[in-house]
């Protein structure tokens, strides 16, 4: 992002959060000035901050984009002193990031990827090379990407294909140990092996394209992005199973959009009795989850839809097989679309 003496930098995030520390060390370190604004970044008085302060560098989630274009606080204030943008935290939408750039005639925006666990990003865009939109021209700095192919071996490099996710484990900034949790466990474990080195897990779906870019598609495993943040399905369950009496047990899986960006949090219910009494007050569930999550969880959090299902996909040991329902829900959103 060539952050450097004089700019100003904003970046709605915490010190929790790996951009916390990031927007510390990135402006301090080279000359540049915090702009800090005490408050949610989703009403017009933040517009007014970024204008007010003259911030050059604008740092965003894609579901802060997705609020501020639907609402459109950003009307009537100049954000023309912004010479680039930096997204991160979940999958980015073109549409969205086109219409962010025309908030700042058209600058840039610098996609980052990476991880709390990993001290930065292993991927990103950059202003020295032409840019896609929602898309990462290189890997970061001392960093190598492996994309998995249906087999769990790696793709060849270079070419153009989509899956999930390796890192090679020599990394600036890589965890080495977890608190309670195994390292080897969450990171190593059944990873395959590439040029001698074990591979390192990260859980996102990537695609390299023929044009020689990255696109993040969401996580593959049972942790989903939702709002910019990481946060496992059985947290989600956990507030929506005691919303309602007539509910037996839910699953929390994330859908991503056939246009790419941000993934859709989508809750399966399971009735306790009749599933149709249940169908009848879907639009009363889905207000209660997004008010229990947002209280509860994050406030970013939000149910996208509610389905109604007869039973959970389980595997022999009896865990629920997300990646499954997941696909499932997809197919029948795709067959819905097609008696039209």
């Amino acid at each position: 992002m060539d952050i450097k003496r004089g700019d100003v930098i904003a970046w709605p995030t915490n010190l929790g959060w790996m951009m916390g520390p990031w927007l510390v060390y990135a402006s301090l370190l080279n000359g540049a000035s915090m702009a800090l604004y005490n408050g949610s970044p989703l009403v017009s008085s933040f517009a007014k901050f970024i204008q007010d302060a003259k911030v050059t560098m604008l740092g965003v989630i894609p579901s802060l984009v997705r609020a501020w274009k639907n609402t459109n606080i950003t009307a009537g204030f100049d954000w023309s002193s912004i010479r680039c943008f930096g997204s991160t935290g979940e999958a980015s939408s073109i549409d969205e990031n086109l219409w962010l750039m025309g908030r700042a005639k058209f600058k840039p925006v610098i996609e980052y990827c990476g991880g709390t666990e990993i001290g930065g990003a292993f991927v990103t865009g950059s202003l020295l090379q032409p840019q896609s939109l929602a898309a990462f021209s290189t890997p970061a700095m001392g960093h190598s990407l492996i994309i998995l192919g249906d087999d769990g071996n790696p793709l060849p490099q270079g070419v153009a294909g989509i899956g999930e996710l390796a890192l090679h484990p020599n990394m600036f900034g890589s965890s080495t140990k977890l608190l309670n949790a195994n390292h080897y466990n969450v990171y190593f474990k059944d990873m395959p092996v590439y040029k001698g080195k074990l591979l390192r897990r990260h859980g996102d779906e990537f695609e390299y394209t023929s044009s020689g870019y990255y696109r993040a598609h969401g996580r593959v495993d049972d942790t989903m992005n939702i709002g910019g943040i990481k946060v496992s399905s059985v947290e989600i369950e956990r507030i929506c199973n005691g919303i309602d009496d007539t509910i037996l047990e839910t699953a929390a899986i994330s859908v991503p959009l056939s246009r790419g960006g941000p993934e859709r949090l989508v809750i399966a219910v399971i009735p306790k009795n009749n599933i149709g009494n249940l169908e009848e007050k879907l639009g009363e569930l889905k207000k209660l989850f997004n008010s229990s999550l947002q209280k509860k969880l994050n406030p970013l959090f939000k149910v996208s839809s509610v389905v109604v299902v007869p039973f959970l996909p389980r595997t022999a040991s009896n865990k629920v097989m997300r990646r499954v329902l997941r696909q499932e829900i997809l197919q029948s959103q795709l067959h819905q679309k097609s008696k039209f």
